[in-house]
């Protein structure tokens, strides 16, 4: 089985996470059984002494924003760097602001407000390893950060009109996205709910009908398989 270590920089609240998991299942359940997790408590200071000794590295998504003084921040960022080219990296949400951050781009609490429901993104490159083809994806997403300007040496997978930059590329050395693929629907929908309050009634509203119509969680899902090089034999999306 292919080794996948799964870098958690956040939990979901905890009643989300009794009925669909942490953010490390929520992996979990998306790789399938073609590969083997290991689980590190980022917050706590935990990182791989190893890179090497894994094929893919995933970050998880977090409520805390990459340009915070949190004590496990910078050295996440200085981790990325060290260990790009040692495994093949991945961010997801609050990975894809961290591998941006941590290789030149700027992240910022974007004026636009809160990207809650499903948002549907242009695919503006074909790389080796999307596939099955698609022209455009849509993928739930929950955030008010974005990346506002892409490192230098970053290319774009997708984007949209509300994030110009949702999915980035470096090489074949890491990938990110702004949405998340390895969210169930209805707990997008719940955890968007939670925030009633924080979030405008009629944006919840909103996205709550958006979750109802098709998605293409299994199409970003496969990607981030064959990017991986994890079998999909197994993988539940």
């Amino acid at each position: 089985m292919t080794a996948i270590a799964i870098l958690e920089t956040g939990r979901p609240p905890a009643a989300l996470a009794e009925t669909f998991g942490d953010y490390t299942s929520q992996f979990r359940a998306m790789l399938g059984e073609g590969a083997t997790t290991h689980r590190f408590d980022v917050q706590a200071g935990e990182l791989p002494q190893d890179p090497s000794a894994f094929a893919g590295t995933i970050v998880t998504g977090s409520a805390a924003g990459v340009y915070e003084d949190l004590p496990w921040i910078e050295p996440l960022a200085a981790w990325l760097r060290g260990a790009r080219g040692k495994t093949r990296l991945v961010g997801v949400c609050f990975g894809h602001q961290i591998l941006a951050h941590a290789f030149g781009g700027r992240v910022e609490t974007s004026d636009k407000g809160w990207g809650v429901g499903l948002h549907r993104y242009d695919v503006l490159s074909a790389e080796d390893w999307m596939t099955p083809g698609a022209a455009s994806i849509a993928i739930p997403v929950s955030h008010q950060d974005q990346v506002v300007a892409a490192p230098a040496d970053a290319r774009v997978l997708i984007a949209s009109d509300f994030t110009p930059y949702a999915g980035l590329a470096w090489g074949q050395e890491a990938i990110s996205f702004q949405c998340h693929p390895e969210f169930d629907p209805a707990f997008a929908a719940t955890l968007t709910e939670g925030r009633r309050g924080r979030i405008d009634d009629a944006l919840v509203d909103q996205a709550h009908a958006t979750l109802g119509q098709a998605n293409d969680r299994a199409v970003l899902a496969e990607w981030i398989r064959n990017y991986l090089g994890v079998s999909s034999n197994g993988a539940k999306s």
